[in-house]
């Protein structure tokens, strides 16, 4: 599998809506990060679905080197 881009060296702060599907890009190409536009297509990444229990801002992966999970886990401080 080939390396994602690194679409920012710190996660996006997102308001979230309890009950909506989400889909995080996983590959970095996104114009529309943290979520997916389809730009990973002919690429070996897919988006990740998600939803959340609670509505409210969420720290969303920005570096892409969570583990291909969409929730910030401090990844990018190793970068």
């Amino acid at each position: 599998m080939s390396d994602p881009v690194i679409a920012q060296k710190s996660p996006y702060m997102t308001e979230l809506e309890v009950g909506k599907d989400y889909f995080w890009c996983s590959c970095g190409k996104s114009a529309k990060q943290p979520l997916c536009d389809g730009s990973h297509k002919g690429s070996d990444f897919a988006p990740v679905k998600f939803q959340v229990e609670t509505a409210k801002a969420y720290a969303l992966c920005g570096c892409k080197m969570n583990d291909g999970k969409a929730f910030c886990n401090g990844a990018h401080k190793q970068l």
